[in-house]
């Protein structure tokens, strides 16, 4: 896996970027191209805080259910908790497990959706294989996840930016996988449906933007790799927020979408 750990802090800083109405947005898109019907059983692979999984399970309804799974035990924790205050417990089974070791029999799902997870995979032909078996034939999967090149952001100093954000390309095992995934995901049995990029983009920085609570993420992993002074992780944190009051405030970021069905195609080994 990546370096990335998501501890208490950094699960409370994830679950409020994805609160913002940028990866709200984000989710909206990705549950069209999901198509989830009533009485389906899906898996979230990767499901976080367990937003998605919550809207989800309103998709397939009573007769359908939702599995979330998240390596992370402070991540589940905070799904949980949102199931329970959703009432939809009866919906959702929320358990610990690896993209690349499923704990399911074959043809458990009739979709799987895995958003911003696949990266983070040391092996993603092992995962993409998983999540094929375990799905029907003629399953759905929708992925996305981040070309990390793509990012553009306002910067007083591009030096010292350059050295955090070089720092943080590290908490991907793979920071550029949307170049690759098509000839992955045909290669372990999928047909390849549709592909789609969506865009983060913030013009001001607060709390209620995603840059903002990725600032936060990105400084406290590059502080722990003890990659940067600490000295210059403060100083760009300060730049931010003053772009932010002088109206020069920007931040772009890409994010690609790839639908495919499983096929009964023997995968190439």
């Amino acid at each position: 896996m990546s370096g990335l750990e998501y501890d208490a802090e950094a699960s409370i800083r994830l679950e409020r970027a994805y609160m913002t109405s940028g990866v709200q947005a984000q989710r909206d898109a990705v549950r069209r191209s999901l198509h989830a019907r009533p009485g389906e059983r899906i898996l979230d692979l990767g499901s976080g805080p367990g937003i998605l999984a919550c809207e989800l399970a309103g998709e397939v309804g009573p007769r359908g259910k939702v599995t979330a799974v998240d390596i992370s035990a402070e991540m589940n924790a905070i799904a949980r908790r949102r199931i329970a205050e959703a009432d939809l417990s009866g919906r959702i089974d929320v358990l610990a497990g690896d993209a690349a070791a499923l704990a399911f029999p074959d043809a458990s799902f009739d979709a799987a959706v895995s958003t911003q997870v696949i990266e983070y995979v040391d092996d993603v032909d092992l995962a993409l294989r998983e999540i094929r078996r375990v799905l029907r034939p003629g399953g759905r999967l929708v992925l996305l996840d981040t070309d990390w090149d793509t990012l553009v952001w306002s910067s007083g100093d591009d030096t010292r930016s350059g050295k955090i954000l070089g720092a943080w390309s590290t908490h991907a095992s793979h920071a550029h996988l949307p170049r690759t995934l098509a000839p992955r995901l045909t290669g372990c049995g999928f047909a390849i449906e549709d592909v789609f990029v969506l865009t983060l983009l913030n013009m001001s920085y607060s709390r209620a933007t995603y840059s903002y609570n990725l600032a936060g993420l990105i400084a406290d992993f590059v502080r722990n790799q003890a990659a940067v002074p600490a000295d210059d992780l403060d100083a760009w944190l300060a730049d931010l927020e003053a772009l932010d009051v002088a109206g020069a405030y920007f931040f772009s970021l890409n994010r690609y979408g790839f639908c495919a069905t499983r096929t009964d195609q023997a995968m190439i080994p």
